[in-house]
């Protein structure tokens, strides 16, 4: 066993967990940072202790395994869709992570790379939904940042006849680009710098050098085209203006009774 879950166990992961809050604090790292991860340290231990009962639960029935995968692809779109922007626009978040992962994972179940077993079929998609969800929220954000801050040269390219989404997707595009370094830089450091955890897993598992090898590197090409195609059409929403952070206009209290007395004389 690699870990041993016990007392030790859990003061050590308090203590690393506390002393990244600290650290954030004492660095500044933003007004929230610091809560912020305290509370995704203790949602993550709930989390997972909920999942590891769970996923022996799902994989015994196919309905049960599909529910659970709708579950994690819901959960990864509001997580990505709050993170872009605050207004109701967040859940077309669903578009880039949805045609990113389905994909991939349909070329995986159709070539037999991949059984359609929970115990095999959830880590690959969670692996899969995770790159999409975090490739959305990089680009999503760092499109809409870039367009908050050159707004003067939109409204130039606006001015001398270009399309307001072609106007937008020429400031935005190197920004959202910039989503796909964190993917491309663990690919081209695989087994060099670390030894991710496909990899290392496998490995635990039984399975040769070769094998375990060979899994990760299918992941990790299924991750560039999953995070590809999910920061393509996050920068289209963006550029076309549907995902954005405009506010909510405001509603009067009286504006449905004046529109009601309209449609009825």
């Amino acid at each position: 066993m690699l870990l041993s879950v016990d007392v030790t166990f859990g003061v050590v992961l308090a203590g690393l967990l506390v002393a990244a809050a600290t650290v954030a604090a004492l660095a500044h790292l933003g007004p929230r940072r610091s809560r912020e991860i305290a509370v995704a340290g203790l949602r993550a231990a709930v989390q997972l202790a909920a999942v590891s009962f769970l996923i022996g639960w799902v994989v015994r029935a196919v309905p049960l395994l599909l529910a659970f995968l709708l579950l994690m692809y819901a959960v990864a779109v509001r997580t990505a869709g709050r993170r872009i922007t605050p207004n109701g626009t967040w859940w077309r978040a669903a578009l880039p992570i949805g045609a990113g992962v389905v994909p991939v994972v349909a070329v995986l179940l159709l070539t037999g790379l991949v059984p359609v077993k929970g115990i095999t079929l959830i880590p690959v998609t969670g692996i899969l939904i995770g790159g999409a969800l975090t490739a959305t929220v990089l680009g999503g954000r760092r499109a809409l940042d870039e367009l908050a801050h050159r707004h003067g040269e939109v409204e130039a390219g606006m001015a001398v006849g270009l399309p307001d989404r072609d106007a937008r997707m020429e400031v935005a595009r190197d920004a959202a680009s910039d989503a796909l370094l964190p993917g491309l830089d663990q690919t081209r450091t695989v087994g060099l710098v670390t030894l991710p955890g496909a990899f290392v897993g496998m490995l635990l598992g039984g399975a040769s050098p070769l094998q375990a090898g060979a899994v990760q590197l299918f992941v990790l090409v299924g991750l560039m085209a999953v995070q590809a195609i999910a920061v393509a059409l996050v920068l289209e929403l963006v550029a076309r203006g549907l995902l954005h952070r405009e506010p909510r206009p405001p509603r009067t209290p009286g504006a449905s009774r004046t529109l009601s007395g309209a449609e009825g004389e």
